[in-house]
């Protein structure tokens, strides 16, 4: 049977639209000179279908009469054409994901994800700990062919004694597997999950977590007066209005001049920067106060402790200049040494010294009648922590256990 269509009929078809039978199902379509492609049309169930068979600008009349034939050959054997290309691509895709590696899978994650974590600490955080912990033992092994006993090799060696940074690394490995499965680079369930899983094959966090090294609040005094001596870096700085305050270290880190009233001697903290989600506001004492007012300003940067990038600084500047100083303690430990030093040496109650460090306390509804943030007290609190720092004269505020009547 003559067909319709020649190599020279195509490309002169080609320059105006419409749909043009070859026979026997193939047709060409035309949307466009720039668009236009090979279709196999047939019935099957009563219904009528159409199979795309490529581009002319690729599949030339020959090949395209090769693949209807494919087509009409799969109809005559009772599979519908287009069920088999999809089962075909389906296939594909599924060999091309068993060959995502867990590195690869966990770069998509935060390429993904990264831009929307207000913590730039997690942010610099999560490829490091991928790259020292995760990587060395399943960033080159099949995101699906992650198991149990993977995820164990990697979490054994430091879950007693590197317990924080354990959980985010486990927190991390579950998040990018869950990844894995919504992308249909894996199937079944999570196997770094901790509830109903991992917490019966490893010891539980609560039992053997280590609290981050503290400097005993009797050697504040001593430790001020070496770190005001250093370079005044944006680091250095960071560190004191830090310990001052007995902030977090990403509340400091990204505080910008608009969250600051000199009048009031206040520092607010938006809830989208704060670990409760609910803002707090911080009362400064005439010390955090003056080292503010001593800071330069940087045109057209809103953050207080300028980073090298016209940002700000990052997670590693205070741990660094407090490596300078003490190897044995944290950053965060400050905010012990704060709390003991309250608790233990002064006469403020526990709920002030609490939200002072801006720890959930209470139930829901205890916290609804709970009017007030007890600024006023606690800017005194503030003030006599500030003043046990340089050990200035102590504040009446401030009585010792042992001169308790």
């Amino acid at each position: 049977m003559a067909m319709a269509l020649t190599v020279k009929r195509v490309e002169a078809l080609r320059k105006t639209p419409g749909r043009y039978r070859d026979g026997l199902g193939l047709v060409l379509q035309v949307v466009n000179p720039n668009n236009a492609s090979w279709l196999f049309c047939y019935e099957r169930n009563g219904r009528t279908r159409a199979m795309g068979l490529g581009p002319i600008h690729t599949i030339g009349l020959k090949e395209a009469r090769e693949r209807a034939y494919y087509a009409r050959r799969l109809l005559l054997d009772g599979v519908d054409p287009l069920e088999a290309k999809r089962a075909e691509r389906d296939r594909r895709a599924a060999e091309a994901a068993r060959n995502v590696t867990f590195r690869q899978c966990a770069e998509l994650y935060y390429t993904a994800h990264a831009d929307s974590w207000t913590n730039a600490k997690h942010r610099t955080q999560f490829p490091s700990t991928m790259r020292d912990y995760v990587y060395p033992i399943i960033g080159s092994i099949a995101v699906a062919a992650v198991d149990e006993a993977l995820v164990l090799k990697v979490l054994t060696p430091i879950w007693k004694e590197k317990m924080p940074t354990a959980r985010r690394v486990r927190n991390r490995i579950a998040s990018v597997l869950d990844f894995a499965a919504a992308a249909k680079y894996r199937s079944g369930s999570n196997p770094a999950r901790w509830e109903g899983h991992l917490e019966f094959l490893l010891p539980k966090p609560d039992k053997i977590v280590k609290h981050l090294a503290a400097l005993p609040h009797s050697e504040m005094n001593r430790f001020m007066s070496s770190l005001r001596v250093l370079p005044r870096t944006a680091g250095a700085v960071a560190l004191e209005f830090t310990i001052l305050t007995a902030a977090r270290t990403g509340e400091t880190i990204g505080a910008t001049w608009d969250e600051i009233d000199f009048e009031a001697r206040t520092w607010t903290i938006p809830a989208e920067r704060m670990k409760a989600k609910e803002e707090h506001r911080v009362p400064l004492s005439p010390a955090a106060t003056e080292l503010l007012k001593s800071l330069p300003r940087e045109a057209g940067n809103p953050y207080i402790f300028v980073g090298e990038r016209g940002s700000h600084i990052n997670g590693m500047s205070m741990f660094r200049v407090l490596r300078q100083l003490r190897s044995d303690v944290t950053v965060h430990g400050f905010r012990s040494t704060f709390s003991t030093w309250a608790h233990e040496n002064t006469a403020f109650q526990p709920l002030v010294i609490e939200q002072a460090l801006a720890h959930t306390v209470g139930s829901a509804v205890e916290r609804a009648y709970r009017r007030s943030d007890l600024f006023t007290k606690r800017a005194k609190l503030m003030a006599a922590w500030a003043a046990h720092c340089s050990r200035a004269t102590v504040p009446s505020a401030v009585i010792p256990i042992r001169g308790r009547p």
